[in-house]
C-alpha cells in the first residue's frame, strides 16, 4: 500500500515519489498512485495557503505608528488579542518625531516599565528655549509639572516603536505583521468586519470584532469609510535634512528664529536633523535656485552651521514635509474606529502629535478592553464614547498651533523683516512663572489619560 508522509508536500516531491513508485508497480497502479499524489498535493497545499491567507483577532490595528502599537501593547496586556499591520517592513523613517513628553513617560512610570524605557539611549529636557537673533528665551520649564519624572524626552521615533514592540511580543496573543499593507475594508451586513492587507505572500484578510484605522494622516481605513474631513489651512511646509554634529555644538534642542527664517534642530547624537520652515507650496520657488543658496539661508539661521552646510550636496538630500491640519467630523462607523492623525493630523509646532496619538490610544485601551474580552459587539455607542473622550483635546491643541502659525510664524517667513520678539515672550522672559503655561499644555497636554486596563 502506498502512503503519503505527513505534513505540506511539494510537487517537485510527489514527482520524486512517483517516478520510484514506477519501478516497484504495474501501470494500473502508477495511474493511481499519480490521481491520489496530485490531489493530495492540492488539497494540502490549499489547506496550508488559507491558514496563511486569513487571520482571525479580536482586535485588528492598521497603522504601527504611536497610536497603533501603543493601542496594541495594551489591550495585549490586558489579555485580548491583537494584531497590528504595518506596511512598512520597520519603523525607520526620516519623517518620524523625537519628542517623548512627560505624559508620555507618566505612562511608562504607570506601567510598571519606565527603568526599562530609560535604558534606551535619549536624552532629558526640562526647559524648553528658543533663541531670537541674539537673544535667548526659555519658554517652557517642564520641572514644576506633577510627574513621576517631569522631563521631555528626545528618542528617534523608531527606537521608541521598538521598544513598545519589544515589550508587547511579550504575549502570545500580540501579533505585529510588517509589510503588510491595508488595501481594503471588508463589510459584513454593513458593518466593517475585517480588512484586506498586501503582503509579500499575497493577499491576507484578517477578520475581527473591530477595526481601528492608525494610519496616519495620509489614512487608508479613513478613505475606505468615506469618513469627512475637515481641513484647517496650514501656511507653512518643512524642509527636513541632516547636518553633522561636532562636540563643540549646544546640546540642547532647540528653535531660532534669524531674520525672518525659522529652524528647528534636533540633536540626535552624531547629527543635527533640521526642520527649516518655509511659506507654504514654496518648495518649488526654493529649488529653482541652486543649492548654495539654500546653505547661506540655514547658515544665516544657525550661525554655528556655516562650517558645514556644504554637506548639502544636492536637493536630494532635502525632503519636503507638507503640513497640514485637519480633522474627522465622525471618527468612527459601525465596526471601526479612527484615532492618532487618522482623525486628526496635527502641525509639527510643539511635536505634540505624538503626545496625542499616544493619549488616544491609552483611552481607547481603557474603554475597549473589557467587551473586547467579554467577547461582546463593539457598538457604535461604545465607539462614539472614545470620540468624546478624545475630541476635545484634540480640537483645542489645533486651534492652539492654529493661532501659533498664523499669529507668529507665518510673520516670521517674510526674509525682508527684522524679526522681532513676540509680545507674549516678552511676558515669559519677565515673568518666568508663566513658563510653566507652556510647559502644561506641551507636556501634559489637555485631558491627560491613565492606564486603566490590567495586566492579565
Amino acid at each position: 500500500m502506498f502512503f503519503l508522509p505527513a505534513g505540506p508536500q511539494t510537487l517537485q516531491g510527489m514527482l520524486s515519489i512517483l517516478t520510484k513508485s514506477m519501478y516497484n508497480c504495474s501501470a494500473r497502479y502508477i495511474i493511481i498512485i499519480f490521481t491520489s499524489v496530485y490531489c493530495n498535493f492540492k488539497t494540502i497545499n490549499k489547506c496550508c495557503m488559507d491558514d496563511l491567507s486569513t487571520m482571525t483577532t479580536d482586535c485588528c490595528i492598521c497603522g504601527g505608528g504611536p497610536a497603533g502599537m501603543m493601542l496594541g501593547f495594551l489591550l495585549a496586556r490586558a489579555g485580548v488579542n491583537v494584531i497590528v499591520l504595518e506596511k512598512h517592513k520597520d519603523f525607520l523613517r526620516d519623517f518620524r518625531g523625537d519628542t517623548i513628553h512627560p505624559s508620555t513617560i507618566q505612562l511608562m512610570h504607570e506601567l510598571n516599565i519606565l527603568d526599562d524605557f530609560l535604558k534606551v539611549p535619549h536624552q532629558e529636557v526640562t526647559t524648553l528655549k528658543g533663541q531670537y537673533n541674539d537673544f535667548t528665551v526659555q519658554i517652557a520649564d517642564f520641572s514644576y509639572l506633577p510627574l513621576a519624572k517631569p522631563v521631555l524626552g528626545l528618542m528617534p521615533q523608531w527606537d521608541f516603536l521598538n521598544f513598545i514592540a519589544t515589550q508587547a511580543k511579550q504575549y502570545n496573543n500580540f501579533k505585529l505583521l510588517t509589510e503588510a499593507n491595508v488595501t481594503e475594508l471588508v463589510k459584513t451586513n454593513g458593518k466593517v468586519s475585517g480588512i484586506k492587507a498586501v503582503t509579500p505572500n499575497g493577499m491576507l484578510t484578517v477578520s475581527a470584532n473591530v477595526v481601528i484605522g492608525t494610519d496616519g494622516r495620509r489614512s487608508t481605513v479613513r478613505q475606505q469609510a468615506n469618513l469627512k474631513v475637515s481641513t484647517t489651512g496650514a501656511p507653512i511646509d518643512v524642509l527636513w535634512f541632516r547636518l553633522s554634529r561636532k562636540k563643540i555644538d549646544p546640546v540642547e534642542t532647540f528653535g531660532r528664529f534669524a531674520m525672518g527664517r525659522m529652524m528647528v534642530l534636533l540633536q540626535r547624537g552624531e547629527y543635527w536633523q533640521c526642520a527649516y520652515v518655509i511659506a507654504k507650496d514654496g518648495y518649488e520657488k526654493i529649488k529653482q535656485n541652486n543649492i548654495t543658496s539654500f546653505q547661506k539661508e540655514v547658515a544665516a539661521t544657525a550661525a554655528f552651521l556655516s562650517d558645514r552646510v556644504d554637506e548639502l550636496k544636492d536637493w536630494e538630500q532635502v525632503k519636503l514635509l507638507s503640513v497640514a491640519i485637519d480633522h474627522l467630523e465622525q471618527w468612527y462607523c459601525d465596526g471601526l474606529l479612527c484615532i492618532g492623525d487618522a482623525a486628526h493630523a496635527m502641525s509639527p509646532i510643539g511635536g505634540v502629535g505624538i503626545n496625542l496619538a499616544i493619549q488616544d490610544a491609552v483611552a481607547t485601551a481603557n474603554i475597549l478592553y473589557k467587551p473586547l474580552l467579554d467577547k461582546q459587539p463593539i457598538t457604535i455607542d461604545i465607539l462614539k464614547q472614545v470620540q468624546q473622550r478624545r475630541m476635545f483635546p484634540a480640537r483645542i491643541i489645533q486651534k492652539v498651533q492654529v493661532f501659533i502659525q498664523n499669529g507668529i510664524i507665518q510673520r516670521k517667513t517674510d526674509l525682508t523683516k527684522q524679526t522681532k520678539l513676540p509680545f507674549f515672550f516678552k511676558l515669559l522672559k519677565w515673568f518666568p512663572v508663566l513658563q510653566r503655561i507652556p510647559a502644561r499644555v506641551v507636556g501634559m497636554g489637555v485631558r491627560p489619560e491613565h492606564i486603566k486596563t490590567p495586566k492579565a
